[in-house]
């Protein structure tokens, strides 16, 4: 599927990608575009930079560099020779990811994003429920001392780290968040969330166990010889929507990103058997 963008020129609905190293292939759709600016809903299992341990790990910026430089479709119809992030979202997190398509215009999204605002929401589904229904975590995070890549709160050596949460919808024994974070900490809605006791679903790191259907379904009954797959295994973590000021027009921008299929069908039988 293709369209035209406000500056006249034809780009895909999607940005199709591969890793020759892995042979996986990803077609990732565009929430946003203009002249300076481009928005991808970056799926889940995709690193957005190199992983600090493996290098060889396929990771989204590399293969769109990649693909600028040998002139892929995508890339050579938007005549592109420069693409940025100007956030992360982990390897495992899904939703709205925005790239500056100039350095300029990087740095000016950099000082937005630097700043204490609320611009980023995320949904993310928890074990347990809070006492409240709106409530601000504000606990210092910094690098743990021995597991590499892992955060922890740190109130002595930790940077100052604030994220605001409310309530969307409860279920027995989860609930559905909505999570603003006012810092850009690595890990810092995961950490929050478990510091507070609500671990996210599929979190092993932080404690989050996986969803299955058969702690929700009384009746459910597995088939002989079979081993039960997981709801949702992974992070239930989701950037579903992205606000900002557009660094060159100044206009505010919102993005959003639909959910992906795993989070979808994860919520659908909570409410059908969790209610």
């Amino acid at each position: 599927m293709r369209r035209t963008c406000q500056w006249g020129i034809i780009v895909s609905e999607t940005v199709k990608l591969s890793s020759p190293a892995t042979h996986e292939f990803w077609e990732i759709p565009v929430r946003f575009e203009d002249q300076h600016l481009l928005a991808l809903n970056k799926p889940t299992q995709l690193l957005t930079s190199p992983d600090c341990i493996d290098a060889q790990r396929p990771n989204l910026m590399k293969l769109l560099h990649a693909g600028i430089e040998r002139g892929a479709p995508w890339a050579r119809v938007r005549g592109l020779s420069y693409l940025m992030n100007a956030h992360e979202l982990d390897f495992e997190t899904s939703g709205v990811l925005l790239l500056a398509k100039s350095k300029p215009v990087l740095l000016a999204l950099a000082n937005q994003f630097g700043a204490d605002t609320p611009g980023k929401h995320y949904v993310a589904l928890v074990r347990g429920a809070p006492p409240q229904d709106a409530f601000t975590v504000e606990a210092k995070l910094a690098s743990h001392p021995v597991n590499i890549g892992l955060m922890r709160v740190d109130e002595k050596g930790g940077k100052h780290s604030r994220t605001q949460f409310e309530v969307l919808e409860k279920f027995s024994g989860y609930t559905l968040m909505k999570c603003r974070p006012l810092t850009d900490r690595s890990h810092q809605v995961r950490v929050h969330l478990r510091h507070v006791g609500l671990p996210i679903v599929g979190d092993t790191l932080y404690g989050g166990s996986p969803l299955l259907l058969s702690r929700l379904k009384s009746e459910y009954r597995l088939k002989p010889n079979k081993s039960e797959r997981p709801l949702i295994s992974r992070v239930a973590l989701h950037a579903e929507e992205l606000s900002f000021l557009h660094p060159i027009s100044g206009e505010a921008i919102t993005i959003t990103a639909p959910w992906p299929k795993d989070l979808t069908v994860a919520v659908k039988y909570l409410r059908r058997y969790a209610k």
